[in-house]
């Protein structure tokens, strides 16, 4: 029990924080604005390539991984059918770009897996980027040979997209994609329908700022700002009795999240203000259809 404390007290933040950030990016419409610049400047006949790029550029920049797949899934499935591919090969497509080398692999990645090992091995999101650049690079190479290797030989005998018999929002209320999801993540996929998704997208600048904003921020924590801090105080035993190599990685990740979070909330106002609970009671009270209180002088039931 006590390590299971130390874990959640450790990292219940950043998974906090990262299913947040995602599930503002995905309704301000972010996530679908940067999956489509992506797929318009490509276009169908780099479907794949499009797909892939999209995913990582979201999870890389730190957007959950389920936030991307149900915005994702339902445009490569659009794609694969202009471009005649079969939808048997979106799955790892999309896991291709969501669930390989920028979640584990490239440098500077916000996702737990990068995260968790980091106290551990005292290192920071940046650490051995050479060798993570290698890694990715094969990973991407690899996958993108492979798929288009599987494109090709659906070709010859002329197999074409097929019918699609599962969307995008069965799978989050499917019973088992949600035992098994919630288990392996911090993310129930029966949420993704919940919220108040924006009806029109920002510009494709705006989207790309806070991923910019996640990516710069853990750069900046990780090189600069933590390694100049005054923490001899951790070594206290009131805190723990650790060392800054301990925690850095950690805090990096935390604060370029939370820093995204303001970003998106503030180029993003005027689409999430379905989180602001006031607004229908302030619209109600600005059109007169209710008086203020005042003390036990009120003009409609309590």
């Amino acid at each position: 029990m006590l390590a299971t404390g130390g874990f959640v007290a450790q990292f219940f933040p950043l998974f906090l924080l990262g299913a947040l950030f995602g599930k503002l990016m995905e309704d301000s419409g972010s996530v679908g604005a940067i999956a489509q610049f992506i797929t318009t400047r490509l276009g169908p006949g780099r479907a794949i390539l499009a797909v892939v790029l999209a995913g990582a550029l979201v999870t890389y920049g730190g957007v959950s991984l389920f936030v991307a797949i149900f915005v994702l899934v339902p445009m490569g499935q659009a794609l694969f059918s202009t471009a005649g591919i079969p939808q048997r090969l979106l799955p790892a497509t999309v896991t291709l770009g969501t669930s390989t080398f920028t979640m584990s692999a490239l440098p500077g990645t916000p996702s737990i897996q990068n995260a968790i090992p980091m106290p551990h091995f005292g290192t920071t999101p940046f650490a051995a980027p050479g060798l993570g650049l290698i890694a990715s690079a094969i990973m991407l190479g690899f996958g993108l040979w492979w798929l288009g290797r599987r494109e090709l030989a659906a070709s010859h005998p002329g197999e074409r997209f097929g019918t699609a018999t599962v969307t995008a929002s069965a799978a989050a209320n499917d019973t088992l994609v949600r035992e098994r999801a919630t288990t392996a993540r911090e993310f129930d996929p029966a949420e993704i329908q919940h919220g108040k998704r924006s009806e029109q997208s920002p510009h494709a600048v705006l989207a790309f700022l806070p991923l910019v904003v996640v990516i710069l921020v853990n750069l900046m924590m990780s090189l600069l700002v933590l390694p100049r801090m005054d923490s001899g105080f951790l070594e206290e035993k009131r805190w723990g009795g650790i060392t800054l190599s301990d925690v850095a990685g950690v805090w990096s990740v935390i604060v370029a999240l939370a820093s995204a979070i303001v970003v998106v909330v503030l180029l993003n106002r005027g689409r999430l203000r379905g989180y602001v609970h006031g607004d229908r009671g302030h619209a109600r009270y600005r059109s007169g259809a209710h008086a203020p209180c005042r003390g036990d002088r009120c003009g409609h039931p309590r």
